[in-house]
């Protein structure tokens, strides 16, 4: 009988503990400070990739120098591969944590409702939840500058754009980038191949080669390598690079760069966090604070060149302009929105049709 009364004394004692530190875990829950937060970063590529997830990580590293703690898996396929990086960031003791590519949303999605104590942010996707917040920058409006460019500098008035896949974030964007090139070249023409690919020098050179070998003298790119911008240097045509600078990929053709400053958003959403300010909303942010922005032009543009794309900048800045502003024609020359009417950013987000001028289809 001592026996079993010492046993179920010890039990009580334990059962005890247990609940206290039950209660003392639940009393900490979602209390995320300077002293015990650890961000985490699942990145679809290389963090040397010179393109997309080299963005992101500049953004890992202005967060580390915040003194905050950071954790990061890179080349992760958007598959089930994602989710586990995801749980080991989680295991590695990250209470916070960023995904960087479009087919890791629903993988983000099903962990961040399992964990309701770990802030989540999905880069590019539409999904949100009280503790997963969707984020992007309105980088169309720099590819519209971009376009710019490309309509004063190319000779013949044939643009070749190497893209990602069929999807409203890259159809939006060759949208915006060709109405930039018209708005100085009205007869110049946009040419796109689709490559299916995020990250693959082989296929998207041989994308960029395919327009070459069409008669275009530019290469635009939704890419995350230099790829394009090497082919183009090739064949002796110029080329406008993606998400981060990249003038010494290709000297001789490179021109500029729609670019991305993610340290911005991540310092920012960080800081959110902290201050309790967070929430589980979709941020989509435009030229005006900073988020997306254009590169330097290199010495190759022609004279002229810097005028036009500042004045457009300060309009779409002021927001006096945006480029989906009509009158804007589909390929086939119906009217899809009137003068003067700016689409919304549901329309935009989920744009699924080219303007007009552009060679190629959206599927």
């Amino acid at each position: 009988m001592k026996k079993f009364a010492a046993l179920v004394m010890a039990c009580a004692v334990l059962m005890t503990g247990l609940v206290g530190c039950k209660k003392e875990k639940a009393a900490n829950d979602g209390k995320i400070t300077k002293d015990n937060i650890k961000v985490g970063f699942v990145y679809i590529g290389s963090i040397n990739d010179e393109g997309y997830t080299q963005a992101h990580d500049k953004g890992r590293l202005a967060v580390e120098e915040m003194g905050i703690k950071t954790a990061y898996v890179e080349n992760v396929a958007e598959n089930s591969d994602c989710e586990k990086a995801i749980r080991d960031l989680i295991d590695q003791g990250c209470n916070v944590i960023y995904t960087n590519s479009f087919g890791f949303m629903d993988w983000t999605v099903k962990v961040a409702e399992e964990f309701p104590n770990v802030y989540f942010g999905h880069c590019s996707g539409y999904k949100q939840l009280e503790n997963m917040c969707s984020y992007f920058g309105k980088i169309y409006q720099s590819r519209y500058l971009a376009g710019i460019v490309a309509g004063l500098n190319t000779k013949n008035g044939k643009i070749g754009y190497v893209a990602a896949f069929a999807i409203p974030e890259c159809i939006r964007g060759i949208n915006a980038f060709t109405l930039g090139v018209q708005s100085v070249n009205p007869n110049a023409t946009v040419e796109v191949v689709w490559t299916s690919t995020w990250y693959d020098p082989a296929v998207e050179k041989q994308a960029a080669i395919t327009l070459l070998d069409k008669g275009c003298d530019l290469i635009e790119q939704h890419q995350d390598t230099t790829a394009p911008q090497i082919a183009a240097q090739e064949r002796g045509a110029l080329a406008i690079g993606y998400n981060v600078p990249t003038p010494n990929a290709a000297p001789k053709a490179y021109l500029t760069a729609p670019i991305f400053n993610w340290p911005k958003f991540y310092t920012g959403n960080v800081q959110k966090i902290l201050d309790g300010t967070w929430k589980g909303q979709a941020y989509w942010e435009d030229m005006s604070t900073g988020l997306v922005g254009m590169d330097d032009l290199s010495p190759l543009c022609v004279e002229g060149t810097k005028e036009k794309v500042e004045e457009a900048k300060a309009k779409i800045i002021n927001h006096t302009f945006d480029p989906f502003t009509g009158p804007l024609y589909d390929q086939d020359g119906n009217e899809k929105v009137a003068a003067g009417v700016k689409m919304t950013d549901d329309e935009i987000w989920n744009m699924g049709w080219f303007v007009k001028g552009i060679i190629g289809s959206t599927n």
